[in-house]
């Protein structure tokens, strides 16, 4: 299974990822946001571990909250993350260890995740996709 693809727009980023499960979905939307934007780590930094944790109404403002929380986080740190652990994860909550490398540059500036056009839903088969565009 692919994790994300770029579909098409004309003016802003925008991604549909996949998932095996809710959280491979979540892991996979944010690799999708950092490759899609072509984000780069450096190369001979040591692993960095980031703490996060979001609270939301439902799946999907849980989904554009964990991504806006990773991408301020990205922003405040210089950081760049690659991979989650995921220590709570609920329809309303995460909690979670971001793990990555120190920012070496962006491709594109991503400004926010937006509610624009979301959706997020489980597939006949089980598996999950949600389609999330980013303002830039």
């Amino acid at each position: 299974m692919k994790k994300f693809e770029i579909l098409e727009h004309p003016s802003d980023l925008k991604i549909k990822a996949f998932g095996k499960k809710k959280k491979e979905l979540f892991e996979n939307a944010m690799n999708g946001m950092f490759e899609s934007a072509k984000y780069e780590s450096e190369t001979k930094s040591p692993e960095l571990v980031t703490k996060v944790g979001v609270k939301s109404l439902d799946l999907p403002s849980l989904l554009v909250d964990f991504l806006s929380e990773v991408l301020y986080s990205c922003e405040a740190k210089k950081e760049v993350y690659q991979k989650v652990n995921f220590k709570k994860f609920s329809e309303k909550e995460i909690e979670a260890i971001l793990i990555g490398k120190k920012l070496r540059k962006m491709g594109v500036h991503i400004k926010g995740v937006t509610y624009y056009d979301l959706d997020i839903h489980q597939e006949k088969d089980g598996t999950w996709q949600a389609t999330i565009l980013f303002d830039i």
